[in-house]
């Protein structure tokens, strides 16, 4: 049973004639017990005459997947089996990272028909969103009180990773073509692949002339070159404690996973074959041997329920995780924090083995406030902010260093500008043949 604001009105109206008989000589007392008594049984015979709200049949009809920051719209279609007319209000209950508004849906559904009623949905929050019941109240005939019950209706959507960095995807993938096209006909470089034969121009180099078709043609030929394909990349995401600083306006890992999509995304357009592990101390997701348009899809499927761990890393597990995907990577990424010596040490003493069998790329989304903060020197509090920032700075300048030193290759930069950059790092590559 609940009770409307009805009723508080009414019991409001009883003060008029408590003054009006207590004037009179009557106890006043005596006579708002009364009228209290009499709200008291109006509310509970109009939430007895209530329909039953038990009766109601819910059935649901969910998007299965949502992009985070994006409206969805939840339906739920209310069946009235009874012969009453029954109206109401109802709450579905969606945990609050949901984005449900606040706010009641009023319904109101005939004997014997339905009503579909729909539920607007922005989710906060990446991962399973769930709803496990749907709260329906159903009004009395004079509108005092009502019947509430909860009814069990289950229905789930996973919120998938914005992939925010698909605005910085046209522009890569038009210098991928120029490295397919016009600027690979120019490159000679050790590892490149044969493409084609065209007719020698001035200017072109001379050791790319092919003289056996020269000499079919009458004419100078000239092989061109393409970057390979079919190389492997393997991306490796730390999920550990490290993986939950902030950073920018989110955590480090999402930004992490933006760098991830931006590169498979890139790199399945040029032929290669993607490989993501996410990992601490055991594998937290993983998509292996998945190519074309199916990779995309497949990659935030398996990122959307995972989050960082308050743990450290395996370092020595993660690369055996690498090796044991069977194939022989030319690039390796290791999305991971620089930033803390302690924590960086079983990552260096990992990182020479990989960089021996592949090119490794490191990257690493940074705070973009330690810059200005240790800038700032105008009070004494300010002075120990900027040497702590300063100390932070110096610490991830050591550890890119040593990451040199054992083969890798560093790229530190804040979380709207790391995905373009290993992204560019990867053309590069692929560019000079080292892929």
């Amino acid at each position: 049973m609940y009770i409307t604001g009805r009723l508080p009105l009414l019991v409001g109206l009883g003060v008029v004639p408590v003054v009006l008989l207590s004037i009179g000589g009557v106890d006043a007392w005596l006579t708002m017990l009364g009228w209290l008594v009499l709200c008291a049984l109006l509310a509970g015979a109009d939430a007895a005459a209530a329909p039953d709200p038990r009766r109601v049949l819910i059935d649901r009809r969910l998007p299965r997947r949502a992009l985070l920051g994006e409206r969805v719209d939840a339906t739920l279609i209310l069946h009235n089996p009874g012969g009453r007319r029954i109206r109401g209000l109802l709450r579905d209950a969606w945990q609050p990272t949901a984005g449900v508004p606040s706010r009641r849906i009023a319904y109101d559904v005939e004997p014997g028909a339905s009503q579909e009623l729909s539920v607007p949905l922005l989710p906060r929050r990446r991962g399973e969103l769930a709803s496990a019941f749907v709260v329906l109240r159903s009004a009395g005939p004079i509108g005092l009180a009502g019947r509430q019950t909860r009814i069990a209706s289950r229905g789930a959507i996973r919120v998938l990773p914005p992939f925010t960095a698909r605005r910085h995807l046209p522009s890569r993938l038009a210098r991928l073509k120029e490295l397919d096209g016009n600027t690979s006909v120019q490159v000679r470089g050790q590892g490149t692949e044969f493409d084609s034969l065209r007719i020698y121009v001035r200017g072109d180099d001379v050791r790319s002339i092919d003289w056996r078709a020269t000499a079919r043609a009458g004419t100078t030929m000239l092989r061109t070159w393409r970057p390979e394909r079919d190389r492997h990349v393997v991306i490796l995401i730390d999920t550990g404690r490290t993986s939950a600083a902030r950073v920018g306006d989110g955590v480090r890992l999402d930004a992490e996973m933006e760098a991830a999509l931006l590169l498979s995304a890139l790199a399945t357009r040029a032929g290669d074959h993607v490989h993501l592990v996410m990992f601490d101390r055991v594998v937290r997701a993983r998509v292996s041997r998945v190519d074309g348009a199916a990779l995309l899809p497949a990659l935030v499927d398996a990122m959307a329920p995972v989050e960082p761990q308050l743990i450290d890393t395996d370092w020595d597990a993660a690369s055996a995780h690498i090796r044991a995907l069977g194939v022989r990577p030319a690039l390796v990424v290791l999305l991971t924090a620089q930033d803390e010596p302690e924590a960086a040490r079983g990552f260096l003493g990992a990182l020479a083995g990989l960089a021996h069998r592949a090119h490794v790329l490191v990257g690493t989304a940074t705070d973009t406030g330690l810059d200005i903060l240790a800038r700032e020197r105008a009070t004494a509090e300010d002075v120990y902010r900027a040497a702590a920032a300063e100390r932070a700075l110096q610490d991830a300048a050591r550890i890119a260093g040593l990451v040199d030193r054992a083969g890798g290759e560093a790229i530190a930069d804040t979380p709207e500008a790391l995905p373009p950059r290993i992204a560019d790092r990867y053309l590069d590559l692929k560019a000079t043949g080292r892929l």
